[in-house]
């Protein structure tokens, strides 16, 4: 399923659009997928820093070494 999405720009621009024959359609789309793209790593990130500052309190450094060795021996 897909939505319509309009913006106003000006003329001048899509004039030059037009003549290097640029789908504005296809720009739009893509700048908007970079834009929530980064956002989502954003949010991941922070919420990766809450993690770890969680784990940091309740998880000892020798718990978590045993634990990467444990996985590193299962491969």
């Amino acid at each position: 399923m897909t939505t319509v999405v309009s913006a106003k720009i000006p003329d001048e621009l899509r004039k030059k659009a037009r003549m290097y024959h640029i789908k504005i359609s296809r720009v739009v789309r893509e700048a908007l997928e970079d834009e929530v793209r980064k956002l989502e790593e954003k949010n991941l990130s922070q919420d990766l820093d809450k993690l770890g500052r969680i784990l940091r309190k309740n998880v000892s450094s020798s718990e978590i070494v045993k634990a990467v060795r444990s996985s590193r021996d299962e491969r």
